[in-house]
């Protein structure tokens, strides 16, 4: 999930403001996950059907 969407609880403002201590240690951490964090479920499933048709494209080259 992207902080952009998330709201503090602690001032409900959004936490990519960062306008309290709150906000601003969740924007940090969610700034250090890796690069796939932020990748929707929409996207995941996307690359996952391009990777099992690279796979498939693979497999019937070298058979």
């Amino acid at each position: 999930m992207t902080y952009d969407r998330l709201v503090c609880a602690n001032c409900a403002a959004p936490v990519s403001e960062g306008r309290c201590p709150v906000c601003r240690a969740n924007r940090e951490r969610l700034q250090q996950d890796g690069p796939l964090a932020s990748l929707t479920p929409v996207a995941l499933a996307a690359l996952l059907i391009v990777l099992i048709a690279a796979v498939a494209v693979l497999a019937t080259r070298t058979a």
